[in-house]
């Protein structure tokens, strides 16, 4: 069986693995109703609207 010769150390081991647990921020997009922005595929905060309809009543 094919074993390490050497222990590989922490910096070459992270070194490694640096890349793999990126994380991305969240896209932000504009609400075409209000303007006002929120994340995509979900329902508007401030107006209340999703897909072009009044989804929710939202207080002012």
């Amino acid at each position: 069986m094919a074993v390490p010769k050497r222990k590989t150390s922490k910096a070459r081991r992270d070194k490694r693995r640096n890349s793999h647990w990126k994380l991305e921020a969240p896209n932000i997009v504009a609400c075409p109703n209000c303007g006002a922005y929120r994340l995509p595929h979900r329902v508007c905060k401030a107006c209340g609207h999703y897909n072009g309809r009044k989804v929710i009543d939202v207080k002012r």
